[in-house]
């Protein structure tokens, strides 16, 4: 089960602890357990989930900006992706996941159960209501975001959410400049600014993505 998860992450230079890894293969048969009874995920054959699920989660850590016991918040996390494999290679991170399917809320609150985790919070709401929230608003220094939506709205929904000088991580695919240059406007209203663009392609023919770094200045 999610054979050559530590290969992978090694070929893309992250770094994967064996105690983690081995955590990562729980969540995963959890996952695969619950999606017998829900939609979690289509992806279930083993090294399609190890590298798009997975390894795609983790290259977040590329970025640079998840400080030691950085709060991290996972908006339109779905199955717990990527924050759960966030969670589990970097124990410090204090993560809420947020998503606006109850049932989804439900596993996730089971996985944290699971894992014993005291600084993982579930959410149940939808991602542009959040930041109205009081205990959200300006509470963050990282959003993670996996394809929930096009930049110019994740900038209007995740944004607010960050203290000054934290940072969004939008997961993008290959082809993101259309959207940077659309979300321009966003980004000048929330006060914020694309930091940067990194650009990878996952092993094995997996495919490309881009992971658009921005930054909240005030």
């Amino acid at each position: 089960m999610l054979v050559g998860l530590e290969e992978f992450c090694a070929e893309m230079g992250i770094a994967l602890a064996p105690a983690a890894a081995e955590k990562m293969r729980a969540y995963w048969r959890l996952v695969l357990a619950a999606n017998e009874r829900m939609n979690l995920t289509r992806i279930t054959g083993d090294e399609e989930a190890t590298l798009k699920h997975f390894v795609d989660s983790l290259t977040c850590l590329l970025t640079g900006v998840f400080a030691p016991g950085a709060r991290v918040v996972d908006v339109g996390t779905g199955a717990g992706f990527p924050g759960i494999p966030l969670k589990l290679a970097r124990p410090d991170l204090g993560l809420t996941l947020v998503d606006a399917t109850l049932k989804r809320v439900r596993f996730l609150e089971s996985v944290v159960e699971h894992f014993g985790w005291q600084d993982v919070q579930v959410v149940h709401a939808r991602a542009e209501r959040l930041a109205r929230e009081p205990q959200s608003a300006h509470a963050f220094d990282v959003t993670v975001a996996r394809t929930v939506a096009p930049l110019v709205r994740l900038v209007r929904w995740c944004v607010p959410l960050l203290r000054a000088g934290g940072h969004l991580v939008a997961m993008k695919g290959p082809d993101v400049d259309a959207e940077a240059a659309a979300a321009q406007g966003a980004l000048r209203g929330q006060r914020a600014r694309i930091a940067s663009i990194q650009r990878l392609s996952l092993p094995q023919g997996a495919g490309r993505r881009s992971l658009v770094i921005i930054v909240r200045e005030g």
